[in-house]
Parts: structure tokens; sequence; C-alpha cells
């Protein structure tokens, strides 16, 4: 089977980046690409779902997780290469530990895809050498630091 390039990116700004902003960006094109295929759509908010948390959106992220795995979860296993039963079951987990994220906090972590198709681990390892490493960014407001102010007297 031969993969789109966009899907390839993404894979990389997933796992290797852990970009999760990068990674809504080249799904995103290839989804409505391909006539908004929901399978793209799914992988595209598991890494929406990871943003927002990662940036202190609880809700977002556990929206985003649940409809993702909603979404995912009716396809094979072993999708596009890759243990997409695996990354539904890690999606699920994470979705109802944000459910409780009040009661229950916990640490943010990254997830991993697993590629299982040779051919598409090939195409990840040759695009590699050729995509520039994304620093992951913070793309949305931040609170201002502090400034510190002295009494003068």
């Amino acid at each position: 089977m031969k993969y789109e390039e966009l899907y390839i990116s993404y894979l990389i700004y997933f796992n290797r980046d852990q970009d999760y902003f990068e990674c809504h960006e080249v799904l995103e094109e290839l989804w409505l690409r391909d006539n908004r295929n929901p399978l793209y759509k799914g992988l595209l908010q598991v890494a929406v779902g990871l943003y927002h948390f990662r940036n202190n959106n609880i809700t977002g992220g556990r929206k985003m997780m649940d409809s993702a795995a909603d979404r995912l979860e009716h396809y094979p296993s072993l999708s596009l290469g890759i243990e997409l039963g695996s990354l539904v079951s890690q999606v699920r987990r994470y979705a109802k530990k944000l459910e409780r994220y009040d009661e229950k906090p916990f640490s943010y972590y990254d997830l991993t895809i697993v590629i299982v198709d040779p051919a598409l681990q090939q195409a990840v390892d040759l695009a590699d050498l050729t995509i520039k490493t994304n620093i992951p960014q913070r793309r949305g407001p931040e609170r201002p630091e502090r400034v510190k102010t002295h009494d003068s007297g």
C-alpha cells in the first residue's frame, strides 16, 4: 500500500515531535482533500485532544478524545498500517481519566502510534530524514508573567 505524504508527516509529528498542532495542520489538509474521510478525522481529533490537555484545556481534551475514540472504534484494529485498535484503547483510557480529572488529577503524557506495516515504517524513516524537527509550541493565549514591583518605601 502506498501512503499519503501528509499522513506520513502526521505520524512523524505525532511520534517524533509530539507537535499536535502540526499534526492537526497536515492531517486536516489530507482530510479535506480526501472527502472528509472519518478515519483521518478521528486521528486528527486524537492530536487535538492531546494538544488541548497539554495546554490545560481539560474539557476540550476530553471531548476530542471521546469523539476520536467513538469515530475510530468502528475500523479494523489494523488500519492504515498502524495498530489502530491499541490507539483507540489508549484514547478511551485517556478520556476516562480526563472525566475524573477534578477528583484525581494526573500529569499530561504523550501517546505513541504503533506502526505495523514495514512499508509504512520505511516511508516514515525516509521522510524523517527530510522533515525538520518541530519543538511543540503553545499556540494559544498565555497568561503574561507577573511583573514584580519593589516598594520604594
